[in-house]
């Protein structure tokens, strides 16, 4: 099925915001919008779900501090007990103390690898992956709104855009 998409270019982040404020209060669909540099509010403004990123950050961190406690028990407890200093290991809560910074350590090793794994798995980012900014002009100075013009007037939709700051207007049909 076909869609079509209009792409609205602006060139100040400010008069984007107010644009994108707009097209939310009318309703449309905003597919994406394309930025230079990160903009604060970006996100609040066009609706999107707050990150769940923190929450998996937790659960690694959670997986980390298993590993470690599950490791040290078996290698330093169960599997070669050492007597170090003449002080034996009868019990992993006994030198539990000797193990915090291995289990501090495992828990930011866990959250923070996998969370960049997960990033980049969530935001589909892979080495050799084509880009797919539709506008070169993105990467340095314009802004791009991406708009679903699918059963809208076309004609119309783009004079909305013009009156909300766009400095050009693009309509793009897709075959898929």
């Amino acid at each position: 099925m076909a869609s079509t998409v209009i792409h609205a270019l602006y060139t100040d982040d400010d008069i984007l915001m107010n644009a994108v404020k707009e097209v939310k209060n009318k309703h449309l669909h905003i597919n994406e919008v394309y930025t230079p540099f990160p903009v604060h509010g970006l996100d609040k403004a066009m609706g999107l779900a707050p990150t769940r990123l923190a929450i998996t950050a937790f659960l690694y961190g959670c997986v980390g501090l298993t590993v470690a406690i599950t490791m040290m028990n078996f290698i330093m407890i169960e599997d070669w007990p050492q007597n170090i200093g003449g002080k034996p290991s009868f019990s992993y809560i006994e030198n539990m103390p000797a193990f915090v910074p291995i289990m501090f350590e495992l828990t930011v090793f866990f959250a923070a690898h996998l969370m960049v794994i997960t990033f980049y798995m969530r935001s589909k980012l892979w080495p050799f992956k084509k880009a797919e900014n539709p506008d070169i002009r993105t990467t340095d100075d314009h802004f791009l709104m991406e708009i679903d013009a699918t059963g809208k007037d076309g004609k119309e939709l783009a004079d909305f855009l013009v009156t909300t700051g766009a400095v050009e207007i693009n309509l793009i049909a897709n075959e898929a």
